[in-house]
């Protein structure tokens, strides 16, 4: 196989490997990155490139991810696995701009990615390089994204797919995706973190390709919202990018792609980068805020089960990221996350629980001064409102265990009588 023109460099020693090794981490144990040749990148490399794939009929220059390949993976189009991942909406809302305190707050809704989160972004790379290696079996640990994604570009490529997911902890719109989309689906007895041990192990023993946040080619995929949120910004970069923080591949690809942006002249400086997480799924948190490496947290809980993780394995990048850019790690509880979750989706945007547990940060960020209300900001939403409908109905009927609904809408019982129905309405 030709030899790729990038390389793989390991977080912690520096060692290098060649691009198209399979492996996830380096022989010291770091986790890796994707080194790309910026130097002979500059000066030939403008956001016009990218700006004028906008109106091509390809479908790779269709892609909001391999639009900006060469800042993924320099691949022919005809190479790629795409689904026209990307192209989400950047939604601005008074409702929302208020509940947060911000003047300037728009969010960036990922949800509207085809299986309807985040994860196709890295994951129309994972499984393009995949095929590329050969591959027919691909697997992943998941609280239900991941596995959504994986289940449906791995169905694509003709692999067979292999799910490993913690037993009664993944809301059931992801799980039926998972299973739909024809993948075996493994329930682990234990939580994510358990589950994440084991499919590495399962991988390493049977060579089925890993394809959680560890693989490092689903991190330059997930760069491409930084990509395509700034090219919503006609390449402008606000002050702050928010979004949660559960297994930290994305804020950890965020930040890389704003560093290679700015590293190649094409913005004139990085946004600060905010990751939010639970109160009770919070180890990078507590390792930012005492300045020590991350401790793992055993049993993390959160009704946001997308990021009930409690040892993230690209902890290390995120906080390298967060410490570029100057950035922020804040803590919420569940209450603040389900009553902005409330508030967003009364805007008619919608988002599962841990979205928005970027605006129940922007909120805190607001309130202690870390945020001015002037500064523009843009949060990130990483799934779909039906993404967990259970959480929805719970908090609107009041039946969530622990949580008040601040905002409940509630249905309203009536009688078959039309003069009942009028009261009502009225």
């Amino acid at each position: 196989m030709k030899q790729a023109p990038w390389k793989l460099v390991c977080v912690d020693c520096g060692t290098q490997y060649p691009g198209l090794d399979v492996r996830y981490r380096c022989d010291c144990g770091g986790t890796l990155d994707v080194a790309h040749d910026l130097d002979a990148l500059k000066g030939c490399l403008d956001t016009s490139t990218f700006d004028l794939r906008l109106a091509s009929r390809n479908p790779a220059d269709r892609s909001g991810v391999w639009r900006f390949r060469e800042l993924v993976l320099p691949l022919g189009p005809e190479e790629v696995m795409t689904r026209g991942e990307g192209n989400t909406n950047l939604y601005r809302s008074e409702r929302v701009q208020n509940y947060a305190g911000l003047r300037s707050f728009r969010l960036k809704h990922e949800g509207e990615n085809p299986t309807a989160s985040f994860k196709d972004r890295g994951m129309t790379v994972g499984v393009t390089v995949a095929k590329k290696l050969g591959m027919d079996r691909v697997a992943c640990a998941s609280t239900g994204n991941t596995a959504a994604s994986m289940a449906s570009y791995a169905a694509m490529a003709g692999m067979k797919a292999f799910v490993f997911i913690p037993k009664g902890k993944v809301a059931l719109g992801k799980l039926s995706q998972a299973l739909a989309y024809g993948a075996r689906t493994l329930q682990i007895a234990g939580d994510f973190d358990d589950a994440m041990n084991l499919v590495q192990e399962v991988c390493d023993r049977e060579g089925i390709y890993l394809l959680n946040s560890v693989n490092p080619f689903r991190i330059e995929g997930q760069k491409a919202i930084a990509f395509e949120l700034l090219q919503d910004l006609d390449w402008e970069p606000p002050d702050w990018i928010i979004m949660p923080g559960g297994n930290l591949g994305n804020s950890s690809a965020v930040t890389k792609g704003l560093a290679e942006l700015r590293e190649l002249g094409l913005i004139d400086r990085l946004p600060r980068v905010a990751v939010v997480q639970a109160k009770g799924a919070n180890p990078l948190y507590r390792a930012f805020v005492t300045g020590r490496d991350l401790d793992p947290l055993d049993g993390a809980e959160t009704i946001a089960t997308a990021i009930r993780i409690g040892n993230p394995v690209s902890w290390k990048k995120s906080l390298r990221g967060i410490r570029q850019t100057h950035g922020c790690v804040t803590q919420v509880t569940d209450q603040e996350i389900m009553d902005a979750k409330a508030v967003v989706d009364a805007a008619g945007i919608g988002a599962e629980p841990a979205s928005c547990a970027t605006v129940a940060g922007a909120r805190r960020l607001a309130a202690e001064g870390v945020i001015g209300p002037d500064e523009t900001v843009c949060g990130v939403l990483t799934g779909h409102i039906l993404k967990d409908p259970g959480a929805v109905v719970g908090y609107h009927q009041g039946s969530l265990d622990g949580i008040e609904g601040t905002f409940a809408n509630r249905p309203i019982d009536v009688e078959n009588d039309l003069g009942a129905i009028l009261e009502a309405i009225r």
